[in-house]
């Protein structure tokens, strides 16, 4: 199911690099974001993406002059972490892999929908905006699913069953996060929308994350015991 090459040891690093560029992204730009002070327990990731001058929507006032560098953390995210399960999975062996690729797809392509197309007043009054949104529900629904299908899947894949549970459970929690959100917002409570919405988006990033550590301490070149017979 995995391949145990040169190819798949580096389809392993790029899905633990992508989620880290895009957490990289997320704080360098959350902290230029000063007027008013950005509040991850209450303001949207997704709102550190909307250019422009400041702006209200979905009763948020949005002003992210760097949003520009979020966007290219997703666009980077989405290309590296679909890049590293082609590279990682070997998709003739069944089923299996092929779930966990097409789904890692439908979540790249999403985050990169999200960056090209923010999730702006002016996208909400043109329309536009159904496709921020579903680029959005795709990346965290088709992400936290495929952390899922990971931990389930863990002795194909190589990996401990711990880090498979681990897999299991931040995918589980991910999608509970994802109904907590969009219930607080559609209920009109929005109490720390932020948290929710980050308790979705970072369950799709720490699957990644985790698969790509857990398969390169699986794929690591293994080091011949020494023997005193080789030196007589």
């Amino acid at each position: 199911m995995v391949r145990r090459t040169r190819t798949g040891i580096v389809g392993a690093w790029l899905l633990l690099a992508a989620p880290l560029i895009a957490w990289l992204a997320e704080l360098v730009t959350a902290a230029a974001w000063q007027d008013p002070p950005y509040a991850p327990l209450y303001n949207w990731v997704s709102h550190l993406g909307v250019p422009g001058p400041a702006q209200e929507a979905f009763g948020q006032v949005i002003n992210s002059p760097l949003a520009w560098v979020m966007n290219t953390g997703w666009i980077l995210y989405g290309v590296l972490a679909t890049t590293g399960l082609i590279l990682v999975l070997r998709f003739r062996t069944g089923i299996r892999p092929i779930l966990i690729g097409a789904l890692g797809l439908v979540a790249g392509i999403g985050i990169v929908l999200v960056a090209l197309v923010h999730g702006s007043q002016e996208n909400v009054d043109n329309g536009l905006i159904v496709l921020h949104l579903l680029g959005a529900q795709a990346a965290i629904i088709a992400g936290n699913l495929s952390a899922v299908l990971v931990g389930t899947f863990q002795r194909r894949l190589g990996i401990s069953r711990g880090i498979g549970t681990a897999s299991l459970i931040i995918g589980i929690v991910g999608l509970i996060s994802f109904v907590v959100f969009m219930t607080d917002y559609q209920s009109g409570a929005e109490w720390n929308l932020g948290l929710f919405e980050r308790g979705a988006v970072y369950g799709a990033y720490l699957g990644h994350a985790l698969l790509g550590a857990s398969l390169l301490a699986a794929l690591r070149p293994r080091t011949a015991p020494f023997s005193s017979k080789a030196t007589s």
